[in-house]
């Protein structure tokens, strides 16, 4: 492993890649437009025209260097281009200083059977000759997929940077991201910095981007329990080295199908982490159907939400002594019969809105003894009483069950936990 940065803050850039060719340039491209990047190392810019990194459906760029009166500059053009691909904020000064602001990137390639590496390396040499900006590759050539965690762990490895800074190759950073997550990381060493973030195409997952970017801070850390995942999003992430360094063997390497950033997430509030969020829009998170999102089954993500739950909250007083389920149909009646035993012994009623169902009973029958072993009430929702499990999902009928929970003042994460 690299010796780590301590007097000055290295940020690594941590990306792990199959078969992302056709992402590469934009990823790129994206992090030489850092503002950090513009005004700490554009000054090692040739003066000549400079070959450039381009996929083979692109004009090769050429690189000018001038000086404007705030900063030197580096802009990237094309012959077809009309408008520099390369911009910079004419800001000066900050309040950090970023003469000890470095990055470097290191990159897992897991496996890649399209133009990749080649891409990769061709990029690993405009960025050493262009930027000064250091960027180690680290290949998978043992012919089958080791997973994400497994790439972004090797990576890791390989870097030095004391602050760790998480992207997909299939995303694309705002100009400010790095340093606007830098500023607040440096401050909150024991925190996840996340970002809200615009999505490619801008139509895609408009519920999941509405719930993540509206987000309130407090909830960052209490709405942990939705099947949307982690509060946000892992492309986004930034942390000091030390909060991967606490978590035992990092990143899970279960390989394909497994959801190691909903792991890692829980593990770091489990060490009593804390998560944070610059409030500005920092990167540009694509959609695509090959995306590996995709590879994770919905009820492995639910197994290990309700895993952390019993542990962390059902187990615990006042829950422990007693707790309601909002909703008697099916998604309530789904978590119900997920719960060990002892914790449906522990559930005093559903509540809900269907007056066909109000005043009567859930007659829970056990497959195994082929006995009804549980009979539980189920009440008006205004008459249930707290803590409460909530098994809705938000947004989805027009505000009316947002309403009725609004109408009971209750407060989320000490009254009622939502599990949707």
């Amino acid at each position: 492993m690299p010796q780590i940065s301590e007097t000055k803050d290295l940020i690594s850039v941590i990306i792990t890649v199959l078969n992302g060719a056709k992402w590469i340039d934009g990823c790129m491209k994206s992090i030489i437009n850092q503002t950090a990047v513009i005004k700490c190392q554009t000054n090692v810019a040739s003066e000549a025209q400079t070959p450039f990194v381009v996929s083979k459906t692109m004009t090769s760029p050429t690189s000018t260097k001038f000086s404007t009166n705030h900063d030197t500059v580096l802009v990237q053009t094309t012959k077809q281009a009309t408008s520099p691909i390369l911009t910079t904020t004419k800001e000066s000064k900050q309040e950090l200083s970023q003469e000890s602001l470095k990055i470097e990137i290191c990159v897992f390639d897991d496996c890649s059977c399209d133009n990749t590496y080649n891409l990769l390396s061709a990029w690993q040499k405009a960025l050493r000759e262009i930027y000064n900006i250091p960027m180690t590759i680290v290949k998978n050539d043992t012919g089958q997929s080791k997973g994400v965690g497994y790439g972004r762990n090797r990576a890791i490895e390989a870097s030095a940077g004391n602050y760790l800074c998480f992207q997909d190759i299939d995303d694309e950073m705002m100009p400010e991201r790095i340093f606007k997550q830098y500023t607040l990381a440096k401050q909150y060493t024991n925190a996840i910095i996340g970002s809200k973030f615009t999505r490619i195409p801008n139509n895609a997952t408009c519920r999941f981007t509405k719930w993540a970017n509206d987000l309130s801070r407090e909830k960052l850390m209490i709405q942990i329990y939705t099947s949307n995942g982690p509060t946000i999003i892992m492309p986004t992430w930034m942390c000091h080295r030390t909060v991967y360094n606490q978590i035992e063997c990092g990143f899970s390497e279960e390989g394909q199908g497994c959801p190691e950033d909903l792991i890692f997430f829980y593990k770091h509030l489990d060490n009593k982490g804390t998560i944070m969020r610059v409030d500005e829009y920092l990167l540009k998170y694509r959609y695509h159907d090959e995306a590996t999102t995709f590879s994770v089954q919905e009820k492995t993500i639910r197994h290990i939400r309700l895993k952390h739950l019993l542990q962390n909250v059902l187990k615990t007083k006042p829950w422990s002594e007693g707790f309601s389920i909002w909703n008697a149909g099916k998604q309530g009646r789904k978590f119900f019969r997920e719960l060990p035993q002892e914790q449906k012994k522990k559930v005093t009623a559903f509540c809900d809105v269907d007056k066909n169902k109000i005043a009567k009973f859930y007659k829970y029958y056990d497959r195994f003894s082929r006995l009804q072993t549980f009979s539980i009430p189920i009440v008006h929702f205004s008459q249930v009483k707290p803590p409460i499990i909530i098994c809705m999902k938000l947004d989805l009928t027009n505000g009316d069950f947002e309403a009725n929970l609004s109408s009971l003042h209750l407060k989320e994460g000490q009254d009622y936990i939502l599990f949707t």
